[in-house]
């Protein structure tokens, strides 16, 4: 069951970053939005919460962070996804 929790968790935050940077507009690309949730979860809100001092605890700090590490992950994919579509 947490996995399930983690899983939807990080789709929401990977989905809000693409809100943020107005990629929204197009529809949510969601298997990016999994990734980045994801993987911006787990580097950005373990590093501000273990920076914080809050330890592994769900706080503020930590999905703060995991919204910082998302919005970093969707930057560089749309970054690289740029570049690639520049060369062809």
């Amino acid at each position: 069951m947490l996995i399930i929790a983690i899983i939807l968790f990080g789709m929401l935050i990977g989905a809000g970053a693409q809100l943020i940077l107005g990629g929204g507009s197009s529809g949510i690309d969601w298997p990016m939005a999994f990734v980045a949730g994801l993987v911006g979860s787990f580097v950005g809100g373990l590093l501000i919460s273990l920076l914080s001092g809050d330890g592994l605890e769900l706080r503020a700090s930590g999905i703060i962070g995991s919204l910082v590490g998302a919005l970093l992950v969707t930057l560089a994919w749309q970054w690289l996804r740029g570049r690639q579509s520049t060369k062809a």
